[in-house]
């Protein structure tokens, strides 16, 4: 059979998509795979090393193949010896720590071994818990089977590691704890997919897109969780604006989600019900995070010679990869002038050229940007282009920080805990929401400087001990152990409000009284009470009248 000269004989065509596994890692890809069969050809390969690596050769003098989905060091192996495209699995830290928590159960003393590095990282986990872990490399099956005999002989009991390391520690009489979870395998297959996709999109249009630097739109609205007013504005903003092609501009400070709401406002717009992301992809870049010379190239693509080290035939920039979807243009702000000059030009144009050359492209690209500064004040102070400003700020979101909407705290960190206790396969406590209130005090008193990412974070590591120790309960000093912070900040709040209340006339009034007095409006309450809207509401649920008082609040203007 002739081999077709074009990669995909039509636009419709389905990617192929070949897994490659050995051992168990072979019934979690075919797990996965159910999931994206009306998306992809996708065909397990269940070979290893120079056996696979064989096997797709041959297969690719006849066969298609867009994309090869392996692991471990399998996957390094078949990533330096084919030339179709190998995405790596890779198991997140997240990950080892659900197995570590696993061989936890079952014994102390645990190994873990890895492919070529080890994970310094562990260091204060291991102590925090008292573990005693023996973390080892490999290369080849007979250094991780070496690993393995020394592990055994020094007392060790489990082994966590890749599919390889695993059937290897119970043929040696260990338990073997799979390190590899469902979702970081479901991810190997999205970037699997996307890049075919890509690859398609770039045959179509004779391109060259920077595939590592296009991105899937993973959030939707749904994802922006907490049911306060607040966070019920931005609902209803992400739903208008994305009825619009106008650019957005999202000032938020750290943490409050400012790519998240992008994502969001990308994904609900109308193109994107029922398609494909691939035909509408979502891009992001940090303006912040790259030098003057390296942002240019990225943004505007470069032709061959354009500077030294440029790629051979040149490269398509950022505008060219997100052709018909969204440029995310993270931390705006600090976009250099000479760079603020030439982005106004295409979002005038709609077109680019690239760094060296003289073509233009057309493109059409709809632009979010976000910013955590005063974008206002950088204009007067000359640091920002005022028409560039305007350009890009045709519609404006702010978004609130946490402690703006303090009701919020409690559903949040409920929502987020319960989360991070699934993905270690622990089941939440029957009284989990009776608990995170007693915790609440704590919670609310902290001023949350990471905003809502900090307050993900923390349940993240409480859930790590409490699956470390099944049968603590969470209170207020189990939650002050894990996070000092959270206790440092309530004492320096108690002080400031103890000296609040001796300069403040004493109000013998209940706080529910003084809401009715006030038609349920919080602030007006706040006001006359002498104390914040943050410190009203944790006095409501610390005094148990929250639900009555949240009732008449419901009138409430502000």
């Amino acid at each position: 059979m002739k081999r077709s000269s074009s990669p995909f004989r039509d636009n419709a065509d389905k990617p192929v998509i070949w897994t490659v596994s050995i051992s168990r890692l072979f019934e979690l890809f075919r797990d996965i795979t159910l999931e994206f069969d009306d998306q992809a050809d996708i065909e397990p390969i269940n070979l290893g090393f120079e056996d696979a690596v064989r096997h797709i050769r041959e297969r690719l003098a006849t066969e298609r193949c867009d994309a090869v989905i392996a692991a471990g060091s399998n996957g390094a192996y078949l990533k330096s010896r084919l030339s179709v495209p190998v995405i790596i699995a890779k198991a997140s830290g997240f990950d080892v720590m659900q197995a570590l928590a696993r061989a936890r159960k079952i014994t102390p003393a645990i190994g873990l071994i890895t492919y070529q590095e080890t994970m310094p990282a562990l260091a204060e986990f291991q102590t925090t818990f008292g573990l005693n872990i023996a973390q080892r490399t490999y290369v080849t099956e007979e250094d991780a089977r070496s690993q393995i005999n020394e592990l055994k002989t020094a007392g060790i009991k489990a082994i966590v590691g890749a599919g390889l390391i695993t059937d290897l520690a119970e043929e040696a009489g260990l338990t073997g704890v799979f390190v590899y979870s469902s979702a970081s395998i479901r991810q190997a297959f999205e970037d699997a997919l996307e890049l075919a996709r890509l690859t398609q999109l770039e045959a179509t249009r004779g391109r060259s897109f920077p595939v590592a630097d296009t991105l899937r739109a993973k959030h939707h609205i749904k994802d922006l969780r907490g049911e306060s007013a607040a966070m019920e504005s931005v609902r209803q903003s992400v739903t208008l604006f994305a009825k619009s092609a106008a650019t957005v501009l999202i000032h938020g400070e750290t943490g409050t989600g400012k790519e998240l709401v992008a994502q969001a406002i990308h994904r609900a717009h109308p193109l994107m019900q029922g398609k494909t992301q691939a035909s509408h992809p979502f891009v992001a870049v940090n303006c912040g995070a790259l030098a003057e010379s390296l942002l240019e190239s990225e943004l505007f693509g470069h032709e061959e010679g354009a500077f030294t080290g440029s790629r051979r035939g040149g490269r398509a920039g950022l505008f060219e990869a997100a052709h018909r979807g969204t440029l995310f243009l993270d931390e705006i702000g600090e976009m250099p002038l000479s760079l603020q000059t030439r982005l106004l030009r295409v979002l005038e144009e709609r077109e680019v050229v690239r760094v060296g050359g003289t073509r233009p492209i057309p493109v059409s690209v709809r632009i979010i940007s976000a910013t955590h500064c005063d974008l206002d004040a950088r204009v007067r102070e000359g640091r920002f282009r005022a028409d560039l400003f305007y350009r890009l700020s045709v519609l404006r979101l702010s978004l609130p920080p946490l402690r703006g909407h303090p009701e919020d705290v409690s559903s949040l960190a409920e929502w987020y805990l319960k989360n991070a206790l699934a993905s270690l396969d622990v089941r939440p406590a029957a009284n989990l929401h009776a608990e995170i209130l007693t915790c609440l005090p704590l919670l609310a008193a902290y001023p949350w400087p990471g905003n809502v990412r900090e307050l993900r974070n923390l349940m993240e590591r409480l859930a790590l001990f409490l699956a470390a120790a099944p049968l603590q309960a969470l209170t207020p000093a189990f939650l002050k152990s894990i996070a000092p912070e959270l206790y440092a900040a309530i004492n320096d709040v108690t002080s400031d409000e103890a000296s609040t209340q001796d300069a403040m006339p004493a109000k013998t009034e209940t706080l529910q009284q003084v809401l009715q007095r006030h038609q349920g409006n919080r602030e007006a309450a706040a006001n006359y009470l002498g104390i914040s809207r943050t410190t009203l509401w944790r006095r409501l649920q610390a005094s148990g009248e929250s639900n009555s008082a949240g009732d008449d609040a419901g009138k409430s203007t502000d």
